[in-house]
């Protein structure tokens, strides 16, 4: 379930099989954290969670009960369909609102007591730029609405906690990864996935009150709600 560690801190990272989540787990592990690396699929070493399932969440608060958990990163996510209104199916975008939206909140709530028996108290939302009202269709004309409207969703959703969780001393945070080289963003995207969660590492190592409810990019950049 956990990495070896010199006593840095735990840290607890949701979608840690591939991609971003697993770039993650990996360089807190490497910075001496204990890592907790969640995943639906069963792995050595691994905490079985499946964040389409809310009994599955609520199991991991659960098993978790009493460790206290310095910083938790909602990072599982998935796309859907990006084929446009015409496209467009219930279920599928059902599906992806639950895992990208209502997941973390959920995530949040069972986790709770564990940030507030950790010492540094950060949750973080992988969001993206696809859900800001101002930025996200600048450049670039994806048919994704699923994915735009759960990550719109998970916005509005790190205001509220930051509002909800700052009498805990919990700060809550929403971080874009910018477009990264993952199953998810595709061989054609511009970011190298190291890049992007060393940048997201930075911000999260930095974060304190003070940043409770902005919105970044990797790179440092402000990112408009």
């Amino acid at each position: 379930m956990t990495s070896n560690t010199v006593d840095r801190g735990t840290v607890l990272v949701t979608g840690a099989s591939r991609g971003l989540g697993k770039a993650l787990a990996a360089l807190y592990a490497a910075d001496g954290f204990r890592v907790i690396a969640c995943m639906r699929q069963a792995a050595a070493g691994a905490e079985p969670l499946d964040v389409a399932d809310a009994a599955s969440i609520a199991a991991l608060g659960e098993r978790l009960e009493g460790e206290p958990v310095d910083i938790v990163i909602n990072n599982a996510a998935i796309r859907g369909d990006t084929g446009g209104l015409a496209s467009l199916e219930t279920e599928n975008f059902l599906e992806v609102m639950r895992i990208n939206a209502l997941a973390p909140l959920l995530v949040a709530r069972a986790l709770r007591s564990n940030l507030l028996a950790g010492s540094r108290k950060v949750l973080v939302n992988i969001g993206s730029r696809a859900g800001s009202l101002a930025e996200g269709t600048m450049d670039d004309a994806d048919g994704d609405y699923a994915y735009r409207c759960s990550k719109a969703a998970l916005n509005m959703a790190t205001l509220t906690l930051a509002r909800d969780l700052r009498a805990d001393g919990i700060a809550v945070i929403s971080l874009h990864p910018g477009w990264v080289r993952t199953d998810m963003g595709g061989a054609e995207a511009a970011v190298d996935v190291r890049e992007s969660a060393a940048g997201l590492k930075a911000l999260i190592d930095g974060t304190t009150m003070a940043e409770t409810g902005s919105f970044r990019a990797y790179d440092g950049r402000t990112v408009a709600w």
